[in-house]
């Protein structure tokens, strides 16, 4: 059973749906079937310590110090 982001042509609303076989299709807040179905964005798992940059894992000059490539404490 998969889940569909709609909009609502009528209202503006946006909305999540479960699709079930029987499932009638219709905006919750206005009821209309004038919807536009969204691209969805999926989701992933995964633990705290992958959501952790290294500490040294971008090369040099991508952190941006405003002294230049080289110039910063971690080099």
């Amino acid at each position: 059973m998969p889940i569909y982001e709609y909009a609502c042509q009528s209202c503006g609303n946006a909305f999540e749906l479960l699709v079930r076989s029987d499932t009638r299709i219709e905006c919750p807040s206005c009821h209309s079937s004038q919807l536009d179905k969204q691209l969805s964005v999926f989701a992933t798992a995964e633990s705290a310590s992958a959501r952790q940059p290294a500490p040294f894992a971008s090369p040099c000059g991508s952190c941006g110090n405003p002294d230049g490539p080289g110039a910063c404490q971690l080099q």
